[in-house]
């Protein structure tokens, strides 16, 4: 258990010192028995506390990392977020009674759950200090689960904190009226000199791999462990970065299209298919499944639709794993485009993939600055698409036409 609950957010020295604040001053709303602070009544918000908070910045900023260790720091018995008191250990662990952690399976976080998560989030804390609700991926809510949240932000219990990680506070990530109700955090991107540190300090990893891993995930401390940790990971960062060289004709964009939607799904379900069997054959025994008699076939018959719901959320969570694989392979070939379009400009910034610089380079003096910004564009774009819902096939044989054409 590291010293310090803070210590892992890589980077963020401003969001620290504000955390660590607002920690010192929640400490001392509890010993005055007094309310935090509605941070839109006014007056000194540099180290108050307040009963929501919104955690911004870019994928692999540590938006999730910072509110799990706020959280900790709250339920700390010296208020510092030490990590060494039980109130410490057990938020970080995920086992504290009084700290919810929300991370949608599926598209979106539903009216129902939210629902029930703010009555629960209502009652007293069983520890005495805060009742802390953190929400990953706020950006998910539902319109209905958005309003049910804002509801109780707007009335908040006295002793509750909301915790929400969103990418933006911008109308389409977080609305308006519930970010009007909350304090923001932002966060920025870790250079991959800051990763790299924490890669070798937290995990052992040697240090040579972990400055290759912390430049290829671009500052995104997630990705960079596994492609540090992970040769099946290191494997598909290597097809996708193989894709410029097979563009040779149409035919050749659409196989590109097809073999890279293919390794999203394989890769998703095989990130999903043990918890799914897991909950399958939980549902199945808690309904009865390998009874006799005719009480348990009448039982089994019944819950035909508790399995279908079942089937509906997996069937949701597997549709996210996708779109998040592929989303990590865009990523990927973004950077390409990128090295290419820096060594085109001869701007003097080092490349994110040193291990295909020498294609990159190939290809930025064939398109020139011009053509290395188009394909970055129809990377970008591609992106944009699938998070809009556009269909993942469709969104990336269009970018591989892009590609090609140039």
């Amino acid at each position: 258990m590291t010293v310090d609950v803070f210590a892992d957010l890589v980077g963020q020295d401003e969001a620290v010192a504000t955390l660590r604040r607002a920690a010192a001053a929640a400490a001392a709303v509890l010993r005055a028995g007094a309310e935090p602070a509605d941070p839109t009544a006014g007056g000194d918000p540099g180290g108050g506390m307040t009963h929501a908070w919104i955690f911004t910045g870019p994928p692999g900023s540590g938006r999730s990392v910072a509110a799990r260790a706020f959280a900790a720091a709250l339920q700390c018995v010296h208020g510092t977020g030490c990590g060494r008191c039980p109130g410490c250990h057990t938020t970080m662990t995920g086992t504290h009674a009084d700290v919810r952690l929300v991370v949608p399976e599926g598209l979106s976080i539903g009216v129902g759950e939210m629902r029930a998560l703010v009555l629960r989030a209502a009652s007293t804390p069983s520890g005495g200090r805060w009742q802390v609700v953190i929400i990953e991926d706020a950006d998910r809510l539902t319109e209905a689960a958005g309003n049910a949240l804002l509801k109780a932000i707007e009335e908040p219990p006295p002793r509750t904190v909301f915790l929400l990680c969103a990418p933006s506070v911008h109308p389409d990530d977080v609305s308006v009226t519930i970010r009007s109700r909350c304090r923001v955090v932002p966060l920025r991107q870790p250079s991959a000199d800051a990763v790299a540190e924490v890669l070798a300090r937290r995990d052992g990893i040697a240090p040579d791999l972990a400055r290759w891993a912390a430049a290829a995930a671009q500052g995104h401390v997630g990705r960079a462990r596994r492609l540090a940790r992970d040769p099946e990971a290191r494997q598909r960062r290597e097809a996708v970065l193989a894709v410029p060289r097979r563009l040779t004709g149409v035919g050749a964009a659409f196989d590109a299209a097809s073999a890279l939607i293919e390794a999203a799904e394989a890769e998703a379900a095989a990130s999903v298919a043990e918890l799914d069997e897991a909950e399958k054959s939980a549902l199945q025994t808690a309904l009865g499944a390998g009874g006799t008699g005719r009480g348990a076939a009448g039982a089994m018959r019944g819950a035909a639709g508790q399995l279908k719901d079942l089937e509906k959320r997996q069937k949701s969570r597997a549709t996210r794993a996708q779109r998040d694989a592929l989303d990590r392979a865009l990523v990927d070939l973004a950077g390409f485009y990128r090295d290419a379009l820096t060594m085109a400009l001869r701007a003097p910034v080092a490349p994110v993939h040193t291990d295909t610089a020498a294609v990159a380079g190939a290809g930025a003096e064939k398109w020139a600055a011009d053509g290395s910004l188009r394909r970055l564009e129809a990377v970008l774009e591609c992106r944009a698409a699938i998070e809009a819902n556009v269909k993942p096939r469709i969104a990336v044989e269009a970018m591989m036409l892009a590609l090609w054409r140039g």
